[in-house]
């Protein structure tokens, strides 16, 4: 598998121009299913990341996300999910884009091919070994990707990668790589598709994993989550409801006053004893 990229094979099926509506959409639905299958035979290489991501920032070290393109904007998702979801400081998972904040939304040419940018980019942010580091790049070619973990492994920082091809360049040049290989795209080479999917259930199992590993999560509940909007705190009202078994008005009350699930739980219990 070493070199072979099949995230640039052709796809498996052609002349897509002259399928209907519904073969279109149920034949890229029989591809969808693949992905799951292929994060099941990666979760012992998922779970290395994640442990070697959870010894670092149990101890204050942070997580940084790299990547260009779709793979960056995945990061980038990931990372600013997590403040509003747990609590935690925008500060603790960063992700960076090659290009900038400006690739989030247009193409910024060339950025990929830089292999010296990642790690400027991380400097602007202090990282050091107390910090982890991932690389995402659904073929485990792009420069950008691979020059970032490259350098920041010579500093003596943990990297690893969420990768779509087996025995990739990026995957050589890391601690705890992750291969999640679902083949040919349906349109060849889009690989915003299967492989973004991929890259985005990984995430997803990453950062919520460190997040209950911290402590974020109390039984299966978000109680450190943001009150950013009616509907959050419609949620939280209903969390002290249940935890601390108080109902509608004494809940409201309580996260009024402290503004947090988490606080109001725990200071209504403590008083109660």
């Amino acid at each position: 598998m070493e070199g072979k990229l099949t995230t640039e094979q052709a796809s498996d099926y052609n002349d897509l121009e002259k399928m209907n509506t519904f073969e279109l959409l149920s034949n890229m639905n029989t591809e969808d299913k693949t992905v799951p299958i292929a994060l099941e035979k990666a979760i012992p290489q998922i779970e290395s990341l994640v442990d070697a991501i959870y010894s670092k920032m149990k101890d204050g070290g942070r997580l940084f996300y790299i990547g260009a393109g779709t793979s960056g904007r995945l990061g980038v998702l990931d990372a600013s999910e997590c403040p509003p979801t747990y609590g935690v400081p925008d500060t603790m998972v960063v992700g960076i884009i090659a290009g900038g904040d400006g690739a989030l939304r247009k193409a910024v040419e060339n950025a990929e091919d830089n292999a010296e940018l990642a790690w400027e980019d991380l400097k602007k942010h202090n990282i050091t070994s107390k910090d982890a580091l991932v690389g995402i790049a659904a073929s485990g070619t792009t420069p950008y990707v691979i020059g970032g973990v490259k350098a920041a492994r010579e500093q003596g920082i943990i990297t690893g990668c969420i990768t779509c091809n087996a025995n990739s360049p990026l995957s050589q040049a890391v601690d705890f790589p992750i291969e999640l290989v679902v083949g040919p795209e349906f349109v060849t080479g889009s690989t915003r598709m299967k492989a973004g999917t991929a890259q985005k259930l990984a995430l997803n199992m990453i950062s919520t994993t460190v997040m209950i590993k911290l402590g974020r999560v109390r039984g299966n509940k978000m109680v450190d989550m943001q009150l950013s909007n009616k509907k959050l705190v419609t949620r939280g009202v209903q969390m002290i409801m249940n935890e601390a078994h108080v109902d509608e008005t004494t809940a409201k009350s309580l996260l009024a006053e402290h503004k947090s699930v988490r606080k109001a739980v725990d200071t209504y219990k403590l008083n109660k004893k």
